[in-house]
């Protein structure tokens, strides 16, 4: 099935107006053909963020997608975890990239894209109106030379992106200043911390997901102020305690009872032990099925106001949010900080009033459509604009300009025109108020965190139109490849010139190496080198998360009804909040 605006002759059902009686109204998906909500408040905020020109409100009609397909398409534009080597397009020197040599683009070295050797406005073309807009804008992407990381002021960190101000770190995404740490996603202010996601302020975690502020953590999840301890779930406060859940304040508790300090020296022993005799993968089995008995929040919100969605602090007003944290009055935000007035956005920090798009922020405001942007305003349907871009239509790849238009310069009033008239056009081919068509999107699915949220096969992908990263992993320059499975699961028999190795994923087959540092904390904890290559280590750390999906169910204690993540056919104790905090405090 094509994407709906592939073809400007299907026709587009769309609700304009709600019965008094009602505060929502329910569509048809016109991709997946599920049913959504489009409600008042929806509507009031569309009709607030449509552009003015010449007088002319420009309306934004509401979505034809449901929030789920509307994240994919905009995740389409998310590489996190695909690093390339290819050579600078300007200066020619060996760079790391998140585009690989088989994509169509010119791509320049932070220092080159930065420069004046060259300049974008160099490529603006005028509108044509006998083509649809995105096809235009496809041709200027592919001509205009693209950053090949978003990254700045890194540190002897090569393999870092879409990340600032991080030293000595290897293949960590999303993060800011961090030291020393490695496989990582959303880490910020953090030392020594390895394969985390969500990682804030701690010290030297390992394998943890939604952790905060602790110290010498390992293997567990949504914990906070937490040390010395392994394999907790849902703990705050707690020190030198393992395979335990639910515990608040606690120290030397082991599988929830209270033990000894001699106690507790010698079941993290045994435990070690087990480690360096390879039963990781037994304890983490017996880690989940204390999780899975254990009690659960229906929705992780803290002091948070008429709020919904999941992973949420210090919100107001907030619908269908995921990941964000002081947030106002947004819908369909997914990853976001700092933030207000926002519908259908995934990843931004520091923005106000933007539509349909991902990854701007740091002073955005009026953005639609966009993906990219640091600190632009009035900005529409644009490709990575920076540097205090304003009042932009269809631009890719510029800097500090205003009134342009396909990277083309305009007076005010010529801009003002053409944009009402390029939207006239858009809308007659059923493209206005759409983000970009997935032909825009400069990555493979695979190679996308839209693959991390909704996992797609090869087949699939190609039927909706999703490009695919096609070809093999090339096999490393290394003196020995090995089988996972054939490495020792003692750390102490791991010789150092593994780090010349590649080691082959259990799972995947696709073969990964082993760093100096990374071996070094292995040996240091007591821990086994890893069975599965990074990217399968991260999407198996998702997986532990639960769909940003809201369900209705009951509350396991009470039995009001109660809105969660969890869907109502999962046997986990799921409570609402009153329940949830009498229990645990």
């Amino acid at each position: 099935m094509p994407y709906p605006s592939d073809s400007k002759d299907q026709p587009l059902t769309i609700c304009l107006r709600l019965p008094e009686v009602y505060n929502f109204a329910v569509s048809s998906c016109a991709l997946c053909q599920s049913a959504f909500e489009t409600s008042r408040d929806d509507l009031a905020f569309l009709e607030k963020i449509s552009p003015v020109f010449g007088g002319k409100k420009e309306l934004i009609p509401p979505p034809i997608l449901c929030p789920d397909c509307r994240q994919q398409r905009r995740l389409l534009w998310r590489n996190e975890y695909c690093l390339y080597r290819r050579t600078c397009d300007l200066c020619r020197k060996s760079i790391i990239s998140q585009y690989s040599t088989d994509k169509p683009f010119i791509v320049y070295c932070h220092e080159c894209w930065w420069s004046d050797r060259w300049d974008p406005m160099s490529f603006g073309q005028p509108y044509d109106f006998s083509q649809p807009f995105f096809e235009q804008f496809r041709a200027l992407q592919i001509q205009v030379p693209r950053m090949a990381l978003n990254a700045v002021a890194n540190e002897n960190s090569e393999y870092v992106h879409l990340s600032g101000y991080n030293k000595n770190c290897y293949l960590l995404f999303a993060a800011e200043y961090c030291e020393d740490c490695h496989y990582g996603n959303q880490v910020v202010k953090s030392l020594g911390c390895m394969d985390a996601f969500n990682c804030l302020e701690s010290l030297y975690c390992y394998e943890v997901t939604d952790v905060e502020k602790s110290h010498d953590l390992l293997f567990s999840e949504s914990c906070s102020n937490c040390s010395g301890s392994k394999f907790l779930f849902d703990c705050k406060g707690c020190a030198d305690c393992l395979l335990s859940t639910n515990l608040r304040k606690k120290t030397n508790v082991v599988r929830n009872k209270q033990c000894t300090l001699e106690e507790f020296k010698r079941e993290r022993e045994i435990l070690m032990t087990r480690i360096s005799k390879g039963e990781l993968p037994q304890i983490k089995d017996e880690f989940q099925q204390l999780k899975a008995q254990s009690i659960h929040r229906a929705q992780e919100a803290v002091n948070c106001e008429v709020a919904t969605g999941d992973y949420l602090k210090n919100c107001k007003n907030v619908r269908h949010c995921f990941d964000l944290s002081y947030g106002e009055d947004c819908s369909n935000v997914y990853t976001g900080f700092h933030v207000k007035d926002l519908m259908d956005v995934c990843h931004t920090t520091d923005a106000e009033l933007g539509y349909n798009g991902i990854s701007f922020g740091y002073g955005s405001y009026n953005t639609i459509c966009t993906h990219g942007s640091w600190s632009g305003k009035n900005l529409l349907y644009c490709d990575t604009v920076q540097a205090g871009c304003t009042d932009l239509f269809g631009c890719v790849m510029v800097k500090k300009q205003q009134h342009c238009i396909l990277n083309k310069q305009y007076s005010k009033a010529e801009y003002e025109s053409l944009a009402s008239k390029i939207i006239d056009h858009m809308r007659s081919v059923n493209e206005w108020g759409l983000f970009f068509s997935p032909s825009c999107a400069p990555f493979g699915y695979n190679e996308t965190t839209a693959n991390i949220y909704f996992p797609m096969t090869r087949e699939a992908s190609r039927s909706l139109g999703f490009p695919w990263k096609d070809g093999e992993e090339e096999m490393p320059a290394v003196s020995k490849v090995i089988k996972a499975a054939d490495l020792p699961s003692d750390i102490a028999e791991i010789p150092d010139d593994i780090l010349s190795w590649a080691i082959t994923c259990e799972a995947t087959k696709r073969p990964f190496r082993i760093v100096k540092q990374e071996l070094q904390f292995y040996r240091d904890r007591g821990l086994s080198i890893p069975h599965f290559h990074p990217d399968e280590r991260h999407r198996r750390r998702m997986a532990l998360r639960n769909p940003r999906k809201i369900r209705m169910r009951t509350c396991m204690k009470c039995g009001k009804d109660i809105e969660t993540t969890y869907s109502p056919d999962r046997k986990e104790k799921v409570y609402c909040e009153n329940c949830y905090l009498r229990e645990v405090y």
